[in-house]
């Protein structure tokens, strides 16, 4: 059968190895998965054992594209998530210090994604090639495998798609005119604005002087007020002092009697 892309292209593509990688079944149709946790995660041992191949080219591999098969499934157990193996979390202590196994900090294990993604990875290995030899195939039945129906929905589904673009297309136009003719405005006005800025500074300072003068005229509204005030009470009081004044007089003129005498001619010898 002949295949999506050639089998370099996994090797090469980070994106092609992507769209594939949830393809897991391919691994059983090789050989069997063998998981020495107990569950469903490889040890990196079991990842060489599965593709035949020593221990340091699966520890290189993973250290090489991290990242990558991180984001596909491979982790490090540390700590209390590091679960207790008979063989796997001991290992020897690369000097001889007492010659007894250490145990280790963590562990790196491979979920079945993972797996998949070491072997579109692998060049150098006759299961590798198997696995992204069936990988391929099997891509390939499922892309034949579409009906002329399906086919033709996908054709319709497209049209429509490119009719509401279009749509939309027209639309955000027409939009478009409309926010030009508005930035347009926008700037006539701020030049308008600019214009009247000086003007309005000068009345700004003309209002803010008028401010000034009224509140000096209150003040001495409010002084010249208090002065008629003031002038009002000594009047006022001034005319009491001539009432009592003119009551005196008459109370004076009245003890002795007194009337006016009319003036004496002069002798003109």
């Amino acid at each position: 059968m002949e295949h999506t892309y050639p089998e370099t292209v996994l090797l090469e593509s980070r994106s092609a190895r992507g769209g594939l990688v949830h393809r897991v079944e391919v691994l059983d149709k090789v050989k069997a998965l063998a998981f020495s946790t107990g569950r469903a995660q490889a040890t990196t041992r079991d990842v060489a054992n599965y593709f035949e191949v020593p221990l340091k080219t699966v520890e290189k591999l993973a250290e090489r594209h991290r990242e990558e098969l991180e984001s596909n499934g491979m982790t490090v157990l540390r700590g209390s998530d590091l679960p207790k193996y008979e063989t796997d979390t001991l290992s020897v202590s690369s000097g001889a210090e007492r010659g007894y196994p250490q145990r280790r900090s963590g562990l790196t294990v491979f979920d079945r994604r993972a797996v998949l993604n070491v072997a579109m990875l692998l060049r150098d290995s006759t299961v590798a090639r198997r696995v992204r030899a069936y990988l391929l195939d099997a891509e390939g039945s499922s892309r034949a495998a579409v009906s002329p129906a399906g086919v033709e929905e996908v054709r319709r589904s497209t049209y429509e798609l490119r009719q509401t673009v279009r749509t939309l297309a027209a639309g955000y136009g027409s939009l478009d005119r409309r926010v030009g003719t508005l930035e347009a405005a926008g700037a006539e006005l701020g030049a308008v604005l600019q214009e009247l800025g000086p003007l309005i500074g000068r009345l700004s300072t003309r209002v803010e002087r008028m401010d000034h003068r009224l509140a000096e005229t209150e003040r001495r509204t409010e002084r010249t007020e208090e002065l008629v005030c003031a002038m009002s009470q000594r009047l006022a009081g001034m005319g009491e002092e001539m009432r009592g004044m003119r009551r005196e007089l008459r109370e004076v003129m009245r003890a002795v009697q007194a009337r006016p005498t009319p003036p004496q001619p002069h002798d003109a010898s």
